[in-house]
């Protein structure tokens, strides 16, 4: 058969397995995307399956939407049935089966961007300020909360005023502004991203019908990157897989990088121990990178004890060697870099095939300067999302309104461009909304003569709004967008104010747009086009020009570069001086397994003396040190001194580790010597504390891990 041609004896296996619980342990670079499209089309074109009874999960859309490119040209066929992330198959259940909840089919999916609009409103409304909560600390608390309280019989069995009842009447400002938060999203029927698979699971457990019809229609199910799964996650893939018990998950432990998220390496390692009729298949052969990249990251990650035992093979057989390069300041480190891009390009190279990975953010600095000075031509990935930037945020709220008509939108864009409806006329509208129980949009509507706007331009953003509501489903999207954009006036404020950039974001908006027309066809929809960006991530947007890659570790996972630099390889940087546990350093050890994998010709670590903003020494990290000399070549040898002196410390730093293994959970109730009695509400493991709500305050304290809690049974 075509579609086992090429393929090695695992993959192979891999392909044709197709029955029972099958696990992939799938090393890096050893093909497991290719796998997995020929396992799709196998079943497809080989066995009859149709596309409609399979599920294919994987974690960004960049890799979905490229297995279903993949998978279209091998079936001839453009519809791949359920390809997706978890969040974009758990909208497709919603958009089926949410009537059941009493929710509309068009209910809105709120965005990280959505989520600060609301607190704002929260913000304002409470009089509090940055003083009192952040919105990063108050996320955290309420995806806290959704994931270990029965919140959604607070959205689904109560209405407006008990909910209000709720807020106003809290006993501490976190459960306001949680039920606050519950309020406006019920009232505009929204549902943030915890919201999407909370609302599949209740579904699935709390109708038995609506269960028994997605689980008898997935004949199927395969998941892609299982070692990143959650808890919700994996319990939505036992639910999928409990009818017809075909569940194929692929993944690798020792490239498991975000716990914080709520990843659990448990899930995959102890596979066999859930199903015992469980398969596995192990890939280690490396098409990737060089033998010596190879050997490094194997000597790398042998140094874990949470792992499932295997040896990376590398099928590339080019010689180059791993370089290690030790500066005396970071300013050294950078031009050295600078020096060796240079003689890459020199060589023919391009910038574009050159990456330089770091642990965080804050180590480009003394790379940006460096590069500015020689012209080298760089991008950084700095993790803001194409779609969270706020023009285009602005036309898709526009989009929105037709739609839906929501309170988010509405604020947003209402004064965009400005139409004199500001802050007093806003106040107006939202005490009529709240005494009338109605929406803004609604509220403007039946008050378009009242004296305080009769001044406005109000009447003609309604003319607008009402002209695209009746017609747009007649429209082609793109269209839609260039007349939007025209009669809003938001273009024209763009060229106005000479503001380049954001036309050019403007620019690629519409892009997306005729992309999308051209994929979706028939199926295109305004309302459909709107969900499918509101998962999107940066990762999803096209190359940039010809330009090094900066970007951090956790960005750079799933990708892959001919030359990578991996830098900042320093105790207290990476690994991380938030390591307190014997856990969190074999995670950073495999995000060092993730940066040195990230390579296929050539590999160039580096690391520079000098002392941290907090008086720390800087001393070369034991990722170097774990590695083999014989896989390294450094370009000088280390002092005597420093190598013993990086050694004791390396050596104190895991004693410390070995003695901190308690780990205090979201949930528990604890006893503070001088606080008292309270609840962690979260943990903040950047500053390595606890956040607690204690019973004697009104706002949260974060308290060190170093500070002894009682924990109360």
């Amino acid at each position: 058969m075509e579609l086992l041609e090429g393929l090695n004896e695992e993959q192979r296996q891999a392909v044709t397995t197709t029955e029972g619980y099958v696990r992939v342990i799938a090393g890096a670079g050893s093909g497991k995307t290719r796998a997995l499209t020929h396992r799709f089309a196998y079943l497809v074109n080989e066995l009859g399956i149709s596309t409609s009874n399979i599920l294919c999960v994987t974690f960004t859309n960049k890799a979905a939407n490229e297995m279903k490119r993949r998978i279209r040209s091998m079936i001839g066929d453009n519809d791949t049935g359920y390809i997706s992330t978890f969040h974009g198959f758990c909208v497709q259940v919603l958009k089926e089966d949410i009537h059941v909840l009493q929710y509309p089919k068009n209910f809105i999916i709120l965005d990280t961007e959505d989520v600060n609009s609301v607190l704002h409103t929260i913000f304002e409304d409470m009089g509090l300020n940055s003083k009192n909560f952040t919105f990063p600390t108050l996320i955290d608390m309420i995806t806290d909360r959704k994931n270990r309280e029965d919140y959604l019989k607070d959205i689904l069995n109560t209405d407006h005023e008990e909910l209000k009842d709720k807020f106003r009447h809290a006993k501490n400002q976190q459960d306001a502004i949680f039920y606050r938060y519950l309020y406006e999203q019920k009232k505009c029927f929204a549902l943030d991203f915890d919201d999407l698979i909370n609302f599949v699971l209740y579904i699935f457990e709390h109708y038995e019908d609506i269960r028994s019809k997605w689980q008898q229609r997935l004949e199927y199910i395969m998941v892609d990157e299982f070692q990143d799964v959650n808890v919700r996650q994996y319990r939505l893939t036992q639910i999928l897989s409990d009818y017809h018990h075909n569940l194929f998950i692929v993944g690798d432990p020792d490239q498991t990088i975000y716990s914080w998220r709520g990843a659990r390496v448990e899930y995959i390692l102890n596979f066999d121990q859930e199903y015992p009729s469980a398969g596995t298949i192990i890939m280690d052969k490396n098409y990737r990178s060089t033998p010596n990249i190879v050997n490094a990251s194997n000597s790398l990650i042998t140094k874990n004890k949470k792992r499932m035992e295997k040896q990376l093979i590398a099928m590339n057989q080019t010689e180059i060697p791993v370089i290690y390069n030790h500066a005396k300041t970071t300013g050294q480190e950078a031009e050295w870099i600078a020096e060796q891009i240079m003689t890459l390009i020199g060589s023919g190279r391009k910038l574009r095939d050159i990456a330089i990975l770091y642990r965080s953010h804050f180590i480009s600095r003394s790379f940006e300067e460096v590069f500015i000075k020689k012209n080298i031509q760089y991008t950084i990935y700095s993790g803001i999302e194409f779609y969270k930037r706020k023009e285009i945020k602005d036309v898709l709220c526009y989009l929105r309104m037709i739609v839906n008509s929501d309170d988010i939108s509405f604020t947003r864009i209402v004064n965009l461009p400005k139409r004199n409806i500001g802050e007093r006329r806003m106040a107006f509208l939202k005490e009529y909304a709240e005494k009338n129980n109605c929406s803004l949009w609604q509220a403007l509507q039946q008050n378009l003569e009242h004296e305080l706007l009769t001044k406005t331009q109000a009447k003609a953003f309604l003319h607008l709004i009402e002209k695209y509501q009746a017609v747009y489903e007649k429209m082609k999207l793109s269209e839609l967008l260039t007349n939007v954009l025209n009669e809003s006036g938001y273009e024209a404020l763009l060229r106005t104010n000479g503001e380049q950039d954001r036309l050019d974001n403007l620019a690629e908006l519409k892009q997306s747009i005729f992309e999308y027309e051209r994929d979706a066809g028939e199926e295109c929809s305004l309302p459909d086009y709107l969900d499918r960006i509101s998962l999107y991530t940066n990762l999803d947007q096209k190359e940039q020009n010809d330009a090094v890659q900066l970007m951090t570790i956790h960005n750079a996972k799933g990708l892959e570069f001919p030359y990578v630099f991996v830098c900042g390889l320093n105790e207290g940087i990476f690994p991380s001086k938030h390591v307190d546990t014997k856990d969190k350093l074999e995670e950073e050890r495999r995000l060092a397994y993730v940066a040195y994998t990230r390579a296929e010709r050539a590999l160039f670590l580096s690391d520079a003396e000098g002392v941290n903003y907090d008086g720390s020494y800087r001393y070369p990290s034991r990722f170097i040190f774990n590695v083999e000399k014989a896989y390294l070549n450094y370009t000088v040898e280390l002092e005597e001194r420093l190598i013993g002196d990086a050694g004791f410390y390396i050596e104190q730093n895991e004693r410390k580790l070995e003695g901190n293994t308690i780990r205090l959970q979201v949930g528990d109730i604890i006893r503070h010597s001088v606080f008292g009695r309270g609840t962690i509400v979260g943990i903040n493991d950047e500053i390595s504390s606890y956040i607690i709500q204690f019973d004697s305050m009104e706002t949260t304290r974060s308290i060190s891990f170093k500070i002894r809690l009682e924990l109360i049974e």
